[in-house]
């Protein structure tokens, strides 16, 4: 498997899993244009684009940072069109912006409402449009969002409405695209089984012991990896989550991405057990 040479546009690529991801592929001398809004140090968040292009051509990647809100189609249609000149195509989409708000019905205003709206399903719409007509010409093109699978449980709803609807279309769109581009790109979701090293997890779920039990984005990055290097007309519709695919794939050590027992790891959302049972291998870790 290697992603050499590939282009790879991602969006929210600055820190967390997107990073993550960027880092994986560049180890392989992937190119890459990390699309994002942070341009400038964060109080609370860390990385900014370019710094995120250092850490990913010391990696040995190509990077292209691209300050980008892909809420406004005039400012996303620019950075793939910046992407498309300097590396001469788009071989991968990887949607993995997010907005996230945990927040009542009542207790949402809707200007939260429409950020996370904008971001997580128009932003991944938009995003995978204007990519797909350059990876309609790729050889093995994917798009990927990290988006969980559609369970329609009311406990995922409940509490967070806004949220859940929101997270959601990202996964709609991948059951209505791989449909309709079947057998010419690949699209697929990927979710974490249990809360990630991110900030949104310290800044929005809390720091300290959720954080601590919480693994670290590499097990995102490696789950993509393999999802990434699969055959476009093999492997497209599905919903990963992220040690179910590593356990298929011959992991077994997930103790290396939190080294705490499975049972003690902070759960993330949105994740069946009756569908995606827990692997064996962590279970009994």
């Amino acid at each position: 498997m290697s992603l050499k040479d590939k282009v790879i546009f991602i969006s929210g690529a600055s820190r967390g899993i997107g990073l993550a991801i960027a880092l994986k592929a560049a180890k392989d001398g992937a190119k890459i244009a990390i699309a994002a809004k942070t341009t400038e140090p964060h109080p609370k968040l860390e990385g900014t684009i370019f710094t995120a292009a250092e850490q990913i051509e010391a990696a040995g990647g190509m990077a292209l940072p691209l300050k980008c809100d892909i809420r406004f189609e005039e400012s996303l249609t620019d950075c793939i069109n910046q992407t498309v000149e300097r590396f001469g195509g788009i071989d991968i989409c990887i949607n993995n912006a997010s907005a996230i708000n945990l927040t009542g019905t009542l207790q949402t205003d809707m200007k939260r409402y429409d950020l996370m709206h904008n971001i997580n399903g128009r932003g991944t719409f938009l995003t995978s449009k204007l990519c797909l007509p350059h990876l309609l010409n790729a050889s093995n093109p994917h798009i990927l969002n990290i988006s969980p699978p559609l369970d329609m449980d009311k406990k995922w709803f409940s509490g967070s409405v806004a949220y859940t609807i929101a997270k959601f279309n990202m996964s709609m769109c991948v059951l209505g695209m791989a449909e309709e581009f079947l057998g010419k790109v690949a699209v697929n979701a990927l979710w974490p089984r249990t809360a990630i090293k991110t900030a949104a997890v310290a800044n929005v779920l809390g720091g300290g012991e959720i954080y601590q039990k919480s693994r670290d984005p590499q097990i995102m990055a490696d789950a993509a990896y393999i999802i990434l290097n699969k055959e476009k007309d093999k492997f497209t519709g599905n919903f990963v989550i992220d040690d179910t695919i590593l356990a298929e794939h011959g992991e077994t050590d997930f103790r290396k991405y939190c080294d705490y027992p499975f049972s003690e790891l902070t759960p993330d959302f949105f994740v069946p057990d009756d569908v995606y049972p827990v692997p064996q291998v962590v279970k009994d870790s």
